[in-house]
């Protein structure tokens, strides 16, 4: 199994760090791809190459990401754009916040209690069965869940909920609900409750965002 995949995409290229692979594996065969790629000056349409690099589930150390970009660093035909994960931090989550006017709550709420907000909320508290938050924006979800969650209300589609939803007991997105059975949602904080197309609420991961939602996918910086 190669640990550095490049793959072209239609905004340029991304080079796929593979997760289950050990650093050393991957600075070799990375090492060996910007190699081949430097002598082959037909494999690339542009002599310079800007490469948004991918790391899957895997965080990066401080120590990792310089590894890298100092090996990427030793081929002047390449740079590198960005490096990202699949997996929001409660780091990047905070980010978010601070970028982005994102209303934060950490709080307990119990059974029979609604918190009512308004706009994008980053929550960091536990939500008991019987619990319910819901807001007129988007949920990141980093707290513990076993209560109900509603973005967009009263009526909006485009929002989403994005978190560990695995022990949540409802799910509501504008006018459309589930009540989330047991292994229903995969137990991961990369869980992304959105409507389809159909109207439909569906679920997907944090790594398909920017299909499922561009516009957030765009103004959040591609997590």
């Amino acid at each position: 199994m190669q640990a550095a995949v490049l793959r072209g995409t239609q905004n340029g290229y991304d080079l796929v760090l593979k997760q289950s692979a050990s650093l050393d594996q991957i600075l070799a065969d990375l090492r060996s791809l910007l190699e081949n790629l430097n002598v082959d000056p037909t494999a690339m349409e542009t002599p310079k190459v800007s490469l948004d690099v991918l790391t899957e589930d895997r965080i990066l150390t401080a120590d990792e990401k310089s590894q890298i970009e100092q090996l990427v660093g030793n081929y002047p035909r390449f740079e590198i754009h960005k490096i990202a994960a699949n997996v929001m931090t409660i780091d990047d989550a905070i980010q978010l916040r601070e970028r982005e006017n994102v209303h934060l709550l950490s709080k307990v709420i119990r059974n029979g209690q609604e918190v009512a907000m308004q706009g994008d909320v980053l929550f960091l508290g536990t939500i008991h069965e019987g619990g319910k938050l819901r807001t007129t924006g988007n949920i990141f979800c980093m707290g513990d869940v076993s209560g109900i969650l509603q973005a967009g209300y009263p009526d909006d589609e485009s929002k989403l909920i994005m978190g560990n939803l695995a022990t949540a007991q409802q799910v509501r997105i504008a006018e459309q609900f589930d009540i989330i059975e047991p292994d229903q949602v995969a137990d991961s904080s990369q869980t992304i409750a959105y409507v389809n197309d159909l109207h439909v609420l569906s679920y997907g991961k944090l790594s398909a965002l920017k299909k499922i939602n561009p516009k957030l996918y765009n103004r959040i910086g591609g997590i």
